[in-house]
This record gives C-alpha cells, sequence and structure tokens, in this order.
C-alpha cells in the first residue's frame, strides 16, 4: 500500500481531535492544520530543555505547542505573552541596582529650589524636611549630590532610606496618600529621582550598573552610603530560554515592570527583547528631551498626574494600552478574552492583575507573596503553576498565607480578605511548592556581560 503523502498527512493532523490535560481536567481542542517553516517542511515549535519544577516544564510547553506558530493561521494576530522582570526574568532587582549606582557615582540631582517635596506628590513632610537636611547644603538646585564622596554619606543614607524602607531614618512615613492598587511611591520615585538626565543618560547609567552586577559573584555586596547593599544580578536560565521558546514559536512578548522605563530596556537587550516591547515607570520630559519630575499616566489618568504606573492595576492599564490599543478609561478594566495576554509569569503581588488576566497559562515564581500565592495556590480555573526561585529559593512559608482575612491590600492600604471573581473569598492556602535537591541551582555562575 503506497505511504501517504506529506499533503494528506498534514490534511489528516488537521481534524485530529487532541485531550489536553489540564490540573486535572480534560480540554478536547480540534488540532489546526500545521504550517511548514519553509517549503515542504514539517513545523516544529521550539522544545524546553532547562530544567523546572514538577511538570513545570510540560505546562509550558503545552502552550508553546497549542499556541505557537504550528498551530495558527497566517494573519492572525500572533498570542501574547507578558512577563515582569525582577525577581521573575532576573534574580534581584534592576532598579535598586540603578539606585545604588546612582548614588555610589553621584548622579542624582539636587531638587528645584531645594525642595524634596517637588520630587513626588506622596512624599510627606516629614521626608521632604529630613532629605533637605541631609542633602540641602551639598549642591545647587539641578547640580548632582555628592553621594559617593565622604561628604555626601548622610544624604545617600537618607534617600537610600526613604527608597528601600518607605520611611526617613529617623523612622517617620515618607510617603502618604496613594492609591495601593496603581502605584508604589517608592518605585516611581526612582524615575522620578532621574529628574535632569535624558533616556539616553539613564540608559547609559543603567548598563553600567548592569555590567558591575553581572560581572559580580554571587551574594555579593557593595558600599552604599555608611551601609552594604546586594551587588549582584542574575539572569535566570529558564526564563531566558522560555522567552526565546516563545519568540521563536511566534509570540509576542513583553516586558512589564515596576522599574524605570530605561533601565528595564537595557536589561531586557539580554533576552532579545526591544525597547519598544518594555512597559516601565515612565517620566514626562521638558522640550529639551530631560526627564521631569512627573510620570506619564494611562487610561483616564492624564500625564503630569502620577498616580497611574506599571503596579497591579497600573500594569492591566499599561498591557491595555500599549499592548492591545485601548483606549480611554477602557484600559483600565479587564478586555475580552481576545484582547488579552495568553501567558503571563510574575513574581509578586504587584503582578496580580495581569496574571489574572491571562487566559491560558499563568506562571509564579515563589516569592512567598501574601495575594498572588493565595490565588496561585487557589488556582480556581487550573491554569496557575507555581515554581521556586530559580536562584536561592525561599523556603516553605510555616504559616499558612492569610487568604481569608488580611490577604489583600485594598485602595487606601486596608487589609482584607483575597476574593475570586464571582466575590467569593478564598480560603487560608499552605505553601506547597519550595525549595528541593537539584539541578536548580546550576546557573549561578557569573553572566556574560
Amino acid at each position: 500500500m503506497p505511504r501517504p503523502t506529506t499533503a494528506r498527512r498534514l490534511r489528516a493532523a488537521a481534524t485530529t481531535v487532541a485531550a489536553v490535560a489540564l490540573s486535572g481536567a480534560t480540554l478536547l481542542t480540534t488540532a489546526p492544520p500545521a504550517h511548514a517553516a519553509r517549503p515542504g517542511a514539517p513545523c516544529a515549535t521550539p522544545r524546553l530543555t532547562a530544567d523546572w519544577y514538577g511538570d513545570n516544564r510540560a505546562r509550558l510547553q503545552q502552550l508553546i505547542d497549542t499556541y505557537g506558530t504550528c498551530a495558527h493561521r497566517p494573519g492572525r494576530a500572533k498570542p501574547v505573552a507578558v512577563f515582569d522582570w525582577d525577581n521573575t526574568v532576573v534574580k534581584n532587582d534592576v532598579g535598586d541596582a540603578t539606585l545604588f549606582w546612582l548614588l555610589r557615582n553621584g548622579r542624582i540631582r539636587q531638587p528645584a529650589r531645594g525642595d524634596w517635596s517637588t520630587t513626588s506628590r506622596y512624599l510627606t513632610p516629614a521626608a521632604a524636611s529630613a532629605l533637605a537636611d541631609a542633602c540641602g547644603a551639598l549642591a545647587r538646585p539641578g547640580d548632582p549630590l555628592p553621594t559617593g564622596a565622604p561628604r555626601g554619606t548622610g544624604c545617600a543614607d537618607e534617600l537610600n532610606a526613604v527608597y528601600g524602607t518607605g520611611a526617613t531614618r529617623a523612622g517617620a512615613a515618607a510617603f502618604a496618600g496613594w492609591d495601593h492598587r496603581t502605584i508604589e511611591p517608592a518605585y516611581a520615585w526612582l524615575a522620578q529621582l532621574t529628574q535632569g538626565w535624558t533616556a539616553r543618560e539613564v540608559r547609559g547609567f543603567a548598563a553600567a550598573a548592569r555590567s558591575e552586577n553581572l560581572a559580580a559573584p554571587v551574594g555579593a555586596v557593595q558600599r552604599v552610603g555608611s551601609s552594604t547593599a546586594t551587588g549582584w544580578v542574575r539572569y535566570y536560565d529558564q526564563q531566558k530560554e522560555l522567552i526565546a521558546s516563545l519568540r521563536k514559536a511566534g509570540f509576542d512578548v513583553w516586558i512589564s515592570s515596576a522599574s524605570p522605563q530605561p533601565v528595564v530596556e537595557v536589561w531586557a537587550e539580554g533576552v532579545g527583547i526591544g525597547a519598544d516591547h518594555v512597559l516601565g515607570i515612565r517620566n514626562t520630559t521638558t522640550p529639551a528631551g530631560r526627564f521631569t519630575t512627573h510620570l506619564k499616566g494611562c487610561g483616564s489618568v492624564p500625564d503630569g498626574a502620577d498616580s497611574m504606573v506599571t503596579y497591579i492595576d497600573g500594569k492591566r492599564c499599561w498591557i491595555n494600552q500599549e499592548v492591545f490599543k485601548v483606549r480611554g478609561a477602557a484600559a483600565e478594566r479587564v478586555q475580552p478574552a481576545a484582547r488579552r495576554q495568553v501567558f503571563a509569569a510574575g513574581d509578586s503581588d504587584t503582578d496580580v492583575s495581569f496574571l489574572r488576566d491571562a487566559t491560558a497559562l499563568r506562571l509564579v515564581v515563589n516569592r512567598n507573596k501574601n495575594e498572588l500565592m493565595c490565588r496561585a495556590y487557589d488556582n480556581a480555573d487550573g491554569k496557575w503553576i507555581v515554581n521556586p526561585m530559580f536562584i536561592e529559593p525561599k523556603k516553605q512559608k510555616a504559616a499558612p498565607y492569610p487568604c481569608a482575612t488580611t490577604g489583600y491590600v485594598g485602595r487606601d492600604g486596608s487589609p482584607g480578605p483575597v476574593r475570586r471573581g464571582d466575590a467569593s473569598i478564598v480560603p487560608d492556602q499552605t505553601d506547597t511548592v519550595f525549595p528541593f535537591p537539584g539541578p536548580l541551582q546550576r546557573n549561578v555562575r557569573p553572566s556574560p556581560r
């Protein structure tokens, strides 16, 4: 009997019904026709090879096989994948790394009139006063502060305390009056502290910090003011491979981060993502192209209102606006499934909203964050997967996550229960995905610059 032709085999494959196991449920899908990478060649999606926890690699491979180039017809919109950056694609925080570099190298400018309240509308009078006392005599308005020199140590310490702890060195609250679902004022303040510089200059600062942090050994610390701070960053091998495989399979891959836009642009180059696919905190600029202390808005929030950045619900807005071209207040709302990402990855409560919006699969890197882990472990629709951190993973959280009582933070900062989409309360969840002996610790070598 003659063997069937390639065309006949592809036509037969197009009618095959594939049973796909998803968290105990069986999803029946009709396999679409494959499309050859070149005339006469079979279509094959990239295969993941890196080490993952449990069956996570199989679930991610299933995503690629189901939505990749071999499974969708030419002319249709590419499936979208969105990754958080800090501690999701890399270990440690590139915003922190940049601030430490700015302080060590004296690249933060004295604000206009020496008035620190101009740097953030949420900065408290106590914080503005503490910063003025520590930094006011060191430079004229607009000039860089000598935070890397001995005489600038107190100023560096005050800036680092306000950014890193949300309080002054004396313990007074540094920020007040913000919407806890759309902005984190300390994260935004880092972008605002780049006022007076151009995007190109800030990218240069970030590139210098990147080189230092990739070259430093794992566990390295650096001197910042009178204290020490984390001095190293690493790309996760697993995430680099996943991003490369998704892009090769035809996904439209984006980065959404609560670090400053130029900083993330520099780091994203290391995984092949261009600046036009990075969503970070964005400054407004002067006519000469220099950053101001104000921020670009999203949805119904205008530029300069400084209240909607890439943070929790703000990430949803920026993704809807920039990726799916939804305009106005509609960008702040959950969109129909056809106008949402199929895949999302994150590690923090910062990422909850855009992860929930993903329609096919949601990857959580476990850093023991309450709301995120409540939703991931509740796994109400079977589309959540959890992985330990790939380098220096967290130990198992001893107590259950307080999902039913205080796992959620409201707009005014008050705690409450975590609720599902139908308003039912998520019960407390036990931490079940935690470190184990194995090859996940292999990628601790210094990364190439």
